[in-house]
């Protein structure tokens, strides 16, 4: 079993910043690809950024430049660094981790999601 906790959400006004965590814990052995995604009132759940265990990045376009995730192998976190806050950033965010457990089995989980308002 593994479980992912997020932390950091809450209300910013446009052109603020608010930092995402998320840590892992449970019976992982290794951990491949971290990331976030959102999901806002009536629309599809998407990608917002990823982060690779050898560190490679991939973001969507709209939050290029503004967005920033980082990870720590060691204590099993990955974090996002939301700069310049744009009211259409409003949405549920969720951390997303997927990996290989201790039993030898593949895991994808999910985490309970954290609401980030950018409102003024």
């Amino acid at each position: 079993q593994v479980q992912l906790v997020e932390s950091g959400g809450g209300l910013v006004q446009p052109g603020g910043s608010l930092r995402l965590s998320c840590a892992a814990s449970g019976s992982i052995f290794s951990i491949n690809t971290m990331g976030w995604y959102r999901q806002a009132p009536g629309k599809e759940r998407e990608l917002v950024a990823a982060i690779s265990s050898a560190g490679t990045t991939n973001y969507r376009e709209s939050v290029k430049g503004r967005f920033t995730i980082s990870r720590d192998n060691a204590k099993r976190t990955v974090d996002l660094q939301m700069n310049t806050l744009k009211p259409e950033d409003t949405a549920v965010y969720y951390c997303a981790a997927n990996g290989r457990t201790t039993n030898w089995t593949d895991f994808i989980s999910w985490g309970q999601g954290t609401q980030v308002t950018v409102s003024s």
